[in-house]
């Protein structure tokens, strides 16, 4: 079993910034792709950003050039660098893992994340 928990959310005002992280409780990196999604109150969840085992990313159209995901494999952990952030950025952020061979996944606990105008 995996766990994944996140932190970093809060309170911003519009144009600010935060980093959310996602440790995981083992070394995932090399099996697992990674991600970030989001849900905001009344709307779907949202595929925010990606990092794949071998380290390429991929962003929403909605987050590029102001989000940025990365890794830090010897501290298993994830991270997500918002930038620039808009009240519509306001949603509750989870990691998820995936593994690359099959179908096996786990989702963090989410952490929220409010933007005010």
């Amino acid at each position: 079993q995996v766990q994944l928990v996140e932190s970093g959310g809060g309170l911003v005002q519009a144009g600010g910034s935060l980093r959310l992280s996602c440790a995981a409780s083992r070394d995932l990196f090399r099996l697992y792709n990674m991600a970030w999604y989001r849900q905001a109150p009344g709307k779907q969840r949202e595929l925010v950003a990606t990092i794949s085992s071998d380290g390429s990313t991929n962003y929403a159209d909605s987050v590029k050039g102001r989000f940025t995901i990365s890794r830090d494999v010897a501290k298993n952990t994830i991270y997500l660098q918002m930038n620039s952030l808009k009240p519509e950025d306001t949603a509750v952020y989870r990691c998820y893992a995936r593994i690359i061979t099959g179908l096996t996944n786990y989702w963090g606990q989410g952490t929220q994340v409010t933007v005010s105008s």
